[in-house]
């Protein structure tokens, strides 16, 4: 899986409904609900309770996020 992959399927769920987890220090996750809103080269945005949220393909990559398409 490379950054281009990731980053066409997100592009192609653009205005869809996602859940991302981000794993974070100690143990902690924290879960976001949202749709995606605006791809651009290093990393893609969700509005999530008209907030937007920023997250970047090397996370996905690197296991510190996921993504589930709703």
């Amino acid at each position: 899986m490379n950054t281009n992959y990731i980053k066409e399927e997100i592009k192609d769920n653009l205005g869809k409904t996602v859940e991302i987890k981000v794993y974070g220090m100690r143990g902690k996750t924290n879960s976001y609900n949202g749709k995606i809103h605006a791809v651009y080269p290093n990393l893609f945005t969700i509005i999530e309770n008209n907030q937007e949220k920023s997250f970047t393909y090397r996370d996905i990559i690197t296991g510190d996020i996921k993504i589930k398409y709703m």
